[in-house]
């Protein structure tokens, strides 16, 4: 059956991308579209940019670009800016990064240079590695969102736009579990007020761009809008928002893998998973409260994906340990080894080996350009709170508290793929083909 078409709001103007954080991943993000948009370079790994979405029958031949099947922004109308706790632009951050070559940033010098990060807010409890000196001074909690949400104000004016996404692209802060404070508005405000220890800056950001109307993505394992309270302001505020964590290297590995197991009924006995990376992420993961935030994303994949409690059998004791290593020398090129111990059939043992020599910002970024563009997409759809069909963007997807979160690499396409659908009208794809079997 055909969908209704969804009545979306025109791409009106352009499009401004707010970054918390505008170090390695932003600052690669933001040179890439540059490039794109000078014919430099491809946008890979982009699925707005280069996926496409089959339509109706495989015998129809409908295969149209994602950005032509639903109305996206284009990259000629993306406007940049942010926050960051090093006073620099953007150009500074992406040299410094040295994630790309520096005859590539120096073609698209003029942009990055004019793109300059407004102070942060920072507080150095929560990210214990670094030393911010470009930060916002505050008393309040409270007053931090405020200053923040001024900024979002003034960033709209300044970029001449009338509509604005945030993706959090800064560091992991230090784990915190939910607590009484994030259980409601009413609660979450009283901690604005006193200080509350368990409202760290991402949730100060992520708050401030609900209260402005701003859609908000998580690109860390921060809490951030993962709490009932922010769901229920961006319920209530007609608000999308989507995380948590980029599934950038390992992790998406491991959604792949995970799956085809399942899939064959092979056991797991054990998975050791190690990285060895050297840029800012990794200086803040060598900290053990900032990797515990990490290591909960990473670990929580897999008994999803294999569902222990119903096949004991086979995955009811897996020993799974994951380490982050941080180690200077191989700066953004991130190095991810697995070591995996199944069994098949009568229980004989069998082992995959994988060693991922990946690229940390570079795999990332065109995960901050896709997410821009479909959350601008669903505001202007009329979808609010949580997004969960974007789940295939994230090591720890958000959903619904009613929900498990689904992690499974290919389901999760087919759900974001079908929502597109969706949205612009189209049969819903089942991969059924009973017509195939029994006739028409």
């Amino acid at each position: 059956m055909t969908s209704k078409k969804f009545e979306i709001a025109p791409v009106d103007g352009p499009l401004g991308v707010l970054t918390p954080g505008m170090g390695a991943v932003a600052s690669t993000f933001i040179a890439g579209v540059c490039a794109v948009r000078k014919g430099l370079a491809l946008p890979v790994g982009s699925l707005t940019q280069m996926g496409t979405a089959r339509l109706g029958k495989r015998t129809d031949g409908r295969s149209p670009k994602i950005g032509e099947l639903v109305p996206l922004a284009d990259l000629t109308d993306l406007r940049f800016a942010g926050w960051d706790i090093n006073d620099e632009s953007c150009y500074d951050a992406a040299c410094r990064s040295e994630v790309l070559e520096r005859s590539l940033i120096e073609q698209v010098a003029d942009d990055l240079k004019a793109i300059r990060n407004t102070p942060a807010v920072f507080e150095q409890k929560y990210v214990r590695n670094l030393h911010g000196t470009h930060v916002k001074h505050y008393s309040t909690k409270r007053e931090a969102a405020e200053l923040i949400r001024e900024d979002i104000r003034r960033f709209k004016k300044e970029l001449d736009v009338s509509r604005l996404v945030m993706v959090w692209c800064g560091s992991t802060e230090t784990y915190i579990e939910r607590q009484a404070v994030h259980q409601d508005l009413d609660a979450f405000e009283r901690g604005l007020d006193e200080n509350d220890h368990a409202i760290p800056p991402s949730m100060l950001y992520a708050y401030a761009a609900i209260q402005e109307g701003v859609p908000y993505v998580n690109g860390a394992p921060n809490l951030s809008a993962d709490v009932p309270a922010l769901m229920q302001l961006a319920w209530e505020r007609a608000v999308p928002t989507a995380g948590k964590d980029f599934k950038t290297g390992q992790t998406l590995v491991k959604t792949v893998i995970g799956p085809m197991l399942k899939a064959r009924m092979l056991g797991l006995r054990g998975w050791f998973s190690t990285n060895i990376l050297g840029n800012r992420d990794g200086e803040v993961l060598d900290d053990p409260e900032s990797f515990k935030s990490k290591e909960v994303t990473k670990l929580g994949v897999l008994d999803q994906i294999l569902q222990p409690d119903l096949y004991p059998e086979l995955y009811s004791n897996i020993y799974h340990k994951v380490r982050i290593n941080y180690y200077p020398p191989r700066g953004d090129a991130k190095e991810g080894w697995d070591n995996i111990d199944i069994f098949g059939w009568l229980g004989y043992p069998m082992q995959l080996k994988i060693d991922f020599l990946c690229r940390d910002s570079i795999l990332a970024a065109p995960l901050v350009l896709d997410l821009a563009l479909f959350i601008d997409l669903a505001r202007r759809a009329g979808m609010r709170g949580v997004q969960e069909w974007l789940s295939f963007f994230f090591k720890s997807p958000v959903v619904p508290p009613e929900l498990y979160a689904e992690n499974a690499l290919f389901i999760q396409e087919i759900k974001l793929k079908n929502t597109l659908r969706h949205l612009a009208g189209e049969d819903l794809i089942t991969h059924l083909g009973l017509d195939y079997y029994y006739g028409e």
